[in-house]
Protein backbone atom coordinates (compact mmCIF):
# COMPACT_ATOMS: atom_id res chain seq x y z
CA UNK A 1 0.00 0.00 0.00
CA UNK A 2 1.38 3.43 -0.87
CA UNK A 3 2.29 5.89 1.85
CA UNK A 4 0.43 9.14 2.40
CA UNK A 5 3.47 10.98 1.06
CA UNK A 6 3.44 8.95 -2.17
CA UNK A 7 -0.26 9.64 -2.73
CA UNK A 8 0.17 13.34 -1.92
CA UNK A 9 3.07 13.52 -4.38
CA UNK A 10 0.92 11.82 -7.04
CA UNK A 11 -1.89 14.31 -6.39
CA UNK A 12 0.53 17.23 -6.68
CA UNK A 13 1.85 15.81 -9.96
CA UNK A 14 -1.74 15.47 -11.19
CA UNK A 15 -2.39 19.14 -10.52
CA UNK A 16 0.91 20.27 -12.06
CA UNK A 17 0.47 18.30 -15.29
CA UNK A 18 -3.18 19.35 -15.58
CA UNK A 19 -2.36 23.02 -15.04
CA UNK A 20 0.85 23.16 -17.11
CA UNK A 21 0.11 20.76 -19.94
CA UNK A 22 -3.67 20.38 -19.98
CA UNK A 23 -3.41 16.67 -19.20
CA UNK A 24 -6.26 14.93 -17.42
CA UNK A 25 -5.49 14.91 -13.68
CA UNK A 26 -5.38 11.10 -13.60
CA UNK A 27 -2.59 11.14 -16.19
CA UNK A 28 -0.50 13.44 -14.01
CA UNK A 29 -1.32 11.42 -10.90
CA UNK A 30 -0.13 8.30 -12.69
CA UNK A 31 3.13 9.99 -13.72
CA UNK A 32 3.71 11.07 -10.14
CA UNK A 33 2.88 7.71 -8.62
CA UNK A 34 4.96 5.72 -11.11
CA UNK A 35 7.91 8.00 -10.32
CA UNK A 36 7.87 7.02 -6.62
CA UNK A 37 6.15 3.63 -6.33
CA UNK A 38 7.81 0.40 -5.23
CA UNK A 39 8.08 -1.86 -7.08
CA UNK A 40 8.68 0.32 -10.16
CA UNK A 41 6.51 -1.92 -12.33
CA UNK A 42 2.83 -2.07 -11.42
CA UNK A 43 -0.19 -3.81 -12.91
CA UNK A 44 -3.30 -1.87 -13.92
CA UNK A 45 -5.10 -3.40 -10.94
CA UNK A 46 -2.35 -2.43 -8.51
CA UNK A 47 -2.31 1.12 -9.87
CA UNK A 48 -6.10 1.38 -9.61
CA UNK A 49 -6.05 0.15 -6.02
CA UNK A 50 -3.18 2.44 -5.01
CA UNK A 51 -4.63 5.56 -6.64
CA UNK A 52 -8.23 4.75 -5.63
CA UNK A 53 -9.31 4.92 -9.25
CA UNK A 54 -11.15 2.66 -11.65
CA UNK A 55 -9.22 0.22 -13.80
CA UNK A 56 -10.60 1.95 -16.90
CA UNK A 57 -9.32 5.35 -15.71
CA UNK A 58 -5.87 3.86 -15.17
CA UNK A 59 -5.93 1.99 -18.49
CA UNK A 60 -6.88 5.22 -20.30
CA UNK A 61 -4.12 7.14 -18.53
CA UNK A 62 -1.60 4.43 -19.41
CA UNK A 63 -2.66 4.56 -23.07
CA UNK A 64 -2.31 8.35 -23.05
CA UNK A 65 1.20 8.11 -21.59
CA UNK A 66 2.19 5.28 -23.94
CA UNK A 67 1.40 7.57 -26.87
CA UNK A 68 3.80 10.11 -25.37
CA UNK A 69 6.39 7.36 -24.74
CA UNK A 70 6.42 8.21 -21.04
CA UNK A 71 5.50 4.70 -19.89
CA UNK A 72 6.30 1.20 -21.05
CA UNK A 73 4.30 -1.98 -20.70
CA UNK A 74 5.94 -5.34 -20.20
CA UNK A 75 4.80 -8.84 -19.45
CA UNK A 76 6.91 -11.50 -17.81
CA UNK A 77 6.86 -14.96 -19.32
CA UNK A 78 3.85 -16.84 -18.02
CA UNK A 79 2.08 -13.75 -16.64
CA UNK A 80 -1.35 -12.83 -17.92
CA UNK A 81 -1.17 -9.15 -17.07
CA UNK A 82 0.91 -6.24 -18.22
CA UNK A 83 3.12 -4.28 -15.90
CA UNK A 84 3.58 -0.56 -16.39
CA UNK A 85 6.61 1.55 -15.55
CA UNK A 86 7.61 5.14 -16.16
CA UNK A 87 10.50 5.67 -18.55
CA UNK A 88 12.79 8.61 -19.05
CA UNK A 89 14.65 7.06 -21.98
CA UNK A 90 12.80 8.59 -24.93
CA UNK A 91 13.57 11.98 -26.41
CA UNK A 92 9.93 12.91 -25.94
CA UNK A 93 9.94 11.98 -22.25
CA UNK A 94 12.92 14.22 -21.65
CA UNK A 95 11.57 17.11 -23.73
CA UNK A 96 14.14 16.73 -26.52
CA UNK A 97 11.80 15.57 -29.30
CA UNK A 98 12.25 18.13 -32.09
CA UNK A 99 9.30 16.90 -34.13
CA UNK A 100 6.82 19.16 -32.33
CA UNK A 101 8.99 22.20 -33.09
CA UNK A 102 9.43 21.08 -36.69
CA UNK A 103 5.64 20.90 -36.97
CA UNK A 104 5.27 24.34 -35.42
CA UNK A 105 7.86 25.80 -37.81
CA UNK A 106 6.05 24.30 -40.80
CA UNK A 107 2.72 25.65 -39.54
CA UNK A 108 4.25 29.10 -39.09
CA UNK A 109 5.67 28.95 -42.62
CA UNK A 110 2.18 28.10 -43.87
CA UNK A 111 0.95 31.22 -42.07
CA UNK A 112 3.71 33.21 -43.75
CA UNK A 113 2.54 31.94 -47.14
CA UNK A 114 -0.98 33.06 -46.28
CA UNK A 115 0.41 36.49 -45.37
CA UNK A 116 2.86 36.66 -48.27
CA UNK A 117 1.57 40.04 -49.47
CA UNK A 118 0.88 41.47 -46.01
CA UNK A 119 2.79 44.29 -44.36
CA UNK A 120 5.80 43.27 -42.21
CA UNK A 121 4.00 44.29 -39.00
CA UNK A 122 1.13 41.94 -39.80
CA UNK A 123 3.60 39.09 -40.44
CA UNK A 124 5.68 39.82 -37.29
CA UNK A 125 4.05 37.31 -34.95
CA UNK A 126 4.25 34.46 -37.46
CA UNK A 127 7.82 35.39 -38.43
CA UNK A 128 8.90 35.23 -34.80
CA UNK A 129 7.00 31.97 -34.29
CA UNK A 130 8.83 30.37 -37.23
CA UNK A 131 12.19 31.74 -36.09
CA UNK A 132 11.72 30.50 -32.54
CA UNK A 133 10.62 27.03 -33.68
CA UNK A 134 13.64 26.83 -36.00
CA UNK A 135 15.88 27.91 -33.11
CA UNK A 136 14.52 25.10 -30.91
CA UNK A 137 14.96 22.53 -33.70
CA UNK A 138 18.58 23.63 -33.96
CA UNK A 139 19.28 23.75 -30.22
CA UNK A 140 17.49 20.64 -28.94
CA UNK A 141 20.07 18.13 -30.22
CA UNK A 142 22.82 20.18 -28.59
CA UNK A 143 20.92 20.39 -25.30
CA UNK A 144 20.31 16.65 -25.46
CA UNK A 145 24.04 15.98 -25.88
CA UNK A 146 24.84 18.33 -23.01
CA UNK A 147 22.28 16.61 -20.78
CA UNK A 148 23.60 13.14 -21.67
CA UNK A 149 27.14 14.23 -20.78
CA UNK A 150 25.95 15.71 -17.48
CA UNK A 151 23.89 12.59 -16.70
CA UNK A 152 26.95 10.39 -17.31
CA UNK A 153 29.06 12.62 -15.05
CA UNK A 154 26.40 12.39 -12.33
CA UNK A 155 26.34 8.61 -12.68
CA UNK A 156 30.14 8.44 -12.54
CA UNK A 157 30.07 10.54 -9.38
CA UNK A 158 27.45 8.26 -7.83
CA UNK A 159 24.83 11.01 -7.71
CA UNK A 160 22.55 9.18 -10.19
CA UNK A 161 22.18 5.41 -10.26
CA UNK A 162 22.80 3.51 -13.46
CA UNK A 163 19.38 2.16 -14.51
CA UNK A 164 21.00 -0.90 -16.12
CA UNK A 165 22.68 -2.11 -12.94
CA UNK A 166 20.81 -4.39 -10.52
CA UNK A 167 19.35 -2.73 -7.45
Amino acid sequence: MPSDGEITFADHAGRLFARRYGMPPMVGRLIGYLAVCDPREQSIGELAESLLASRSAIANAVSYLENLTLVERSRAAGERMDRVRITMSSSHAMGFDVSEYEEQAELAREGLRVLADAAPQRRAVVLEWAAFADFLVERMPILKQEWEARREALRAAGELPDPTSPQ
